[in-house]
């Protein structure tokens, strides 16, 4: 698998994550995206559950709103863009989720990288898998 052209999209729980402890797995994702070995697919919607998610707990990640910012920022530069024209709604057992499933079919990725696999439930009938960032970073390593 060539690493360099790995496409995601990043569920907000993997981002709140690897925000809040450096010793997981999802730190080790927030590095490779950094590093670009990974590229992330961002939507209207899922960047704005990122800042709303973040800047709810900017305490518990010891964040201020400008580092929050300026994360969201960062994300926005190191991202592919993508809107979704198509809804495939109501598909997800949890309707929140819905939105990144649409994204990543709009996009063509084939990755959701989030921590709630079984909320994703279906989303192989679009040729997409659902993995954990531990067994994304096994398989990139």
């Amino acid at each position: 698998m060539s690493t360099s052209k790995t496409k995601i999209v990043l569920d907000t729980n993997v981002l709140f994550a690897g925000l809040y402890s450096s010793k997981g797995a999802s730190f080790k994702l927030l590095l490779a995206i950094e590093e670009e070995r990974l590229k992330i697919v961002l939507s209207t919607a899922l960047l704005f559950e990122y800042e709303e998610i973040l800047k709810r707990n900017k305490k518990v990640l010891g964040l201020s709103i400008r580092e929050v910012e300026g994360i969201l920022n960062t994300l926005c530069l190191q991202s592919e863009h993508q809107k979704i024209f198509f809804l495939w709604r109501p598909r997800l057992p949890d309707p929140k989720d819905d939105h990144i499933l649409e994204l990543a079919i709009a996009a063509d990725v084939k990755q959701i990288v989030t921590y709630n696999v079984k909320d994703f439930k279906g989303s192989d009938l679009f040729g997409i898998n659902v993995l954990t960032p531990k067994k994304l970073m096994e398989k990139i390593q």
